[in-house]
């Protein structure tokens, strides 16, 4: 019975393995953007449908990690870099809402097709526009649902823009969210988030040390 159970927990290991390797390898390579539509995408295509197999969105972020370390290498790098030093232009621009980077620039997983994400605070809900608007950048507004806690969650504006060639993400949020960044889609927990002096610390740290995405995770 022992020796049953230890079979089924060995197997289920191996499928949730494969199924992080597969979703990773979907979003290096097929455009997937969210890590559940990549889960079920890899699930579809490997055939395994029972639940206890579906990996994390954590696993499925270490094992997108090390398929772009293993596979993709230079090129990856390189986008990441240019969406760092680009970030860090926007959130010198955007200094009057305290700003904060977040999302795959931050954490070293962004490709040549991601945005920067951006987070903006103010509880003037016109203000960003009013800024946008000003400094003449064409914005298209969206919604985002985040959680800003366990207790509260709510839609807060998104305006999406080009500028040097990229995409920027930038999500409007109560001056209070400040404090305490929404939660992770990822794992539940306050997003990492990094500010001007932050991520300038970041990459100044980098060039020093050579590049190595492993080392900011």
């Amino acid at each position: 019975m022992h020796h049953a159970r230890q079979h089924a927990e060995t197997r289920t290991r191996e499928r949730r393995l494969r199924l992080a390797n597969e979703a990773a390898r979907l979003m290096a390579e097929g455009g997937f953007r969210d890590y559940h539509q990549a889960k079920l995408k890899a699930a579809e295509r490997l055939g395994i449908h029972d639940d206890a197999s579906l990996p994390r969105n954590r696993e499925i972020e270490q094992a997108l990690r090390e398929y772009q370390r293993l596979f993709v290498g230079e090129p990856q790098q390189q986008a990441v870099q240019v969406r760092r030093e680009a970030a860090l232009r926007a959130l010198e621009f955007f200094s009057g809402f305290s700003p904060r980077l977040a999302g795959p620039v931050l954490e070293g997983t962004a490709d040549a097709h991601s945005p920067v994400h951006l987070q903006l605070h103010t509880d003037d809900a016109d203000a960003v526009p009013r800024f946008l608007d000003e400094h003449r950048i064409p914005a298209d507004v969206r919604t985002r649902h985040l959680r800003l806690d366990r207790e509260r969650s709510d839609d807060f504006p998104v305006w999406v823009f080009t500028a040097e060639e990229l995409t920027f993400d930038v999500t409007v949020l109560p001056h209070d969210a400040l404090r305490q960044a929404p939660l992770s889609g990822v794992d539940e927990r306050p997003m990492k988030r990094a500010s001007a002096a932050q991520l300038r610390q970041l990459i100044a740290d980098e060039e020093i040390a050579g590049y190595d995405p492993a080392a900011y995770r």
